[in-house]
């Protein structure tokens, strides 16, 4: 353990720590900081009954339960961590700070503590697909790794045992980063559309969470930008040190390429071929998109032959055009991750070359969706329908110019009747994929437990 670690708990050893949110990210951290000799509490809006396993956990941990609709006003702690998903200008919290108390979160102590380089993804779409990929090149190149961050797992718990030579990989939210003003060695901004519009005020707040990855670098770090997104290339002006681009359009002086169907390298203007674009194995221009971004962040870290192996070997992240099965003739494809129009139209939509059914429709986040209208019409037979989103997906389809009336539209109420619906109107020969263009929330907690949902349906059909 580091000097700096070890200074840290033991400073914490006999205060008061709260943690916000008692979902299962936030239980290791309960348990670590009882271990050090901290008072933990544990504060969530849901009563005991409703928390199950994870309240019941808590209590094992150690921690004390601040539970109900006035969680945030009754928290007594010297220093309090905020879950992502807590905003964290709510009055309650404000006056705590204001009070003297230290309010910070999981990934913002990791980032103080970590004594090995860190490389931090962010984005819109592909964040998750892209942080696993540049970790399966350097676990690939030999390197210890320690993958976490908003793709499922906190790092803090692991902290104690990060070396200066290991690499931490990280994606982050606009939820973690709001509040950073830390910034990583190598930072990787996929790209940037209307995302999460029901948590954030508007999309200058968005926008201005998500620079936070690049905006405290120093002159020795390296920031990753795709130029064939306005937004995220627009970040290239706060960049202090090195400056790599992907682009799947434009050759670059310092990034990959896309050269036709060769992938590229320009390392300020030594031109490497690294491979075709058919050596990767999971499908789609947006996987292209994927790895361009995570060659130029490994790019002199990794050896070209490691790249091109990995390529040809990795299968994907579960939830991403996941194949489920096929029955009577039909494939069954979960695409649970697609939580925005965005994720939906150049994910899903872009890998077939026929028309499809899907299943979409969720949670609300305030996010446009007029975009994916036309490309519903040119790409989907069957449009099955589902939660809060249903009718503004509909109104987009329908009054999108291309509209023709060929899109059969069917409501359903739920998963099951979405597949039943789907299979009911399928043939022989045709796809099916659940790619919902919304969040998961109301309907179920997150997307893993949506897809996790549609995938045992499917596998139940006769």
């Amino acid at each position: 353990m580091s000097t700096q670690t070890d200074r840290f708990f033991n400073s914490v050893k006999g205060k008061t720590v709260a943690f916000i949110g008692l979902g299962t990210s936030n239980l290791p951290l309960i348990k670590l900081f009882a271990d050090k000799g901290a008072r933990v509490i544990g504060c969530d809006r849901q009563p005991l009954e409703k928390l199950g396993a994870n309240g019941e956990k808590a209590k094992q941990y150690g921690a004390e339960l601040v539970l109900g609709d006035d969680y945030l006003k009754n928290i007594d702690a010297d220093i309090i961590f905020r879950s992502p998903g807590t905003q964290p200008d709510k009055p309650e919290l404000l006056a705590l700070r204001n009070n003297g108390r230290v309010l910070t979160s999981e990934m913002e102590v990791f980032f103080d503590l970590c004594p090995c380089k860190i490389i931090a993804v962010t984005g819109s779409d592909g964040k998750t697909t892209t942080t696993t990929i540049i970790s399966e090149f350097l676990k690939a190149e030999g390197k210890t790794v320690h993958l976490g961050g908003n793709i499922g797992k906190p790092l803090l718990p692991e902290i104690e045992s990060v070396n200066e030579d290991d690499f931490a990989v990280v994606e982050l939210s606009s939820f973690q980063l709001i509040s950073m003003r830390k910034s990583p060695d190598i930072a990787v901004v996929t790209n940037l559309a209307p995302n999460h519009l029901d948590w954030h005020k508007d999309m200058d707040e968005y926008v201005e969470s998500k620079k936070n990855l690049v905006l405290h670098q120093n002159a020795f770090g390296k920031a990753v930008v795709n130029l064939d997104n306005e937004i995220a290339d627009s970040f290239s002006d706060c960049v202090r040190g090195r400056l790599a681009k992907f682009s799947v359009k434009k050759p670059l002086f310092n990034g990959a390429y896309l050269d036709g169907t060769k992938i590229i390298y320009s390392d300020y203007g030594r031109l490497t071929e690294v491979m075709d674009i058919s050596d990767i194995k999971i499908p789609g221009m947006h996987n292209v998109e994927n790895y361009l971004a995570a060659i130029s962040a490994v790019w002199g870290l990794v050896e070209v032959d490691t790249i091109k192996r990995v390529a040809r070997e990795f299968g994907g992240v579960a939830h991403r055009a996941e194949f489920v099965r096929e029955v009577d003739g039909v494939k069954y494809y979960n695409d649970s991750i697609a939580s925005s129009p965005t994720r939906t139209a150049l994910g899903t939509l872009s890998l077939y070359d026929e028309k499809i059914i899907i299943i979409a429709g969720g949670y609300d986040k305030h996010i446009p969706y007029e975009p994916l209208g036309p490309v519903i019409n040119n790409k989907v037979k069957v449009l099955i329908l589902l939660g809060d989103t249903a009718p503004k997906i509909e109104a987009a389809v329908k009054s999108a110019d291309n509209y023709d009336g060929s899109v059969k539209i069917i409501n359903v109420t739920d998963m099951e009747e979405a597949v039943a619906a789907a299979r009911e109107n399928a043939q022989k020969g045709d796809i099916v994929s659940l790619s919902p263009a919304s969040a998961s929330f109301g309907l179920y907690r997150n997307f893993e437990e949506r897809g996790n949902h549609f995938k045992s349906i499917v596998q139940g059909l006769k």
